[in-house]
């Protein structure tokens, strides 16, 4: 069950930011605005934007990438390091935009990745079970 809910996180959050990177490059503008902190003219700021978009998508291929690869553990780790990213998107939004915005998506996400890497990093693997179940005896706590 927990493999699940974790596949499940994985997978949406993979897709998710490939679909919101693509969003950014085609609506610029009402990707930012999605985000949580408008932008008057998309044309000034069309740029950051793209540039915004194109890594969202190479975070999301990073994510279904390793997930197709059966890296578990490996997932893990980077869900755990890029959950940086919604985490202080929020903080963005909040001193800039919308606060529905950084609680409903942003913070809301950040805390979705975490249970996902709980749940990734907890799983036991059979390699790691075969290792431990054939450690040494004088390595071996009794």
């Amino acid at each position: 069950m927990d493999t699940k809910i974790a596949n499940g996180i994985v997978l949406l959050v993979g897709i998710g930011i490939i679909f919101i990177g693509a969003r950014f490059l085609l609506a610029p503008e009402v990707s930012a605005a999605g985000y949580g902190v408008p932008v008057s003219a998309a044309g000034e700021y069309e740029a950051f934007l793209s540039a915004k978009g194109i890594r969202d998508i190479a975070s999301g291929l990073v994510v279904l990438t390793l997930f197709a690869l059966g890296q578990r553990r490996a997932l893990g780790w980077v869900m755990l390091a890029v959950t940086v990213v919604p985490f202080t998107d929020g903080l963005i939004v909040l001193s800039h935009g919308s606060v529905a915005a950084a609680f409903g998506w942003h913070f809301s996400t950040a805390a979705g990745m975490l249970v996902a890497v709980a749940l990734l990093l907890s799983a036991r693997t059979p390699k790691a079970a075969t290792a431990q179940d054939s450690a040494s005896p004088a390595f071996q706590t009794t």
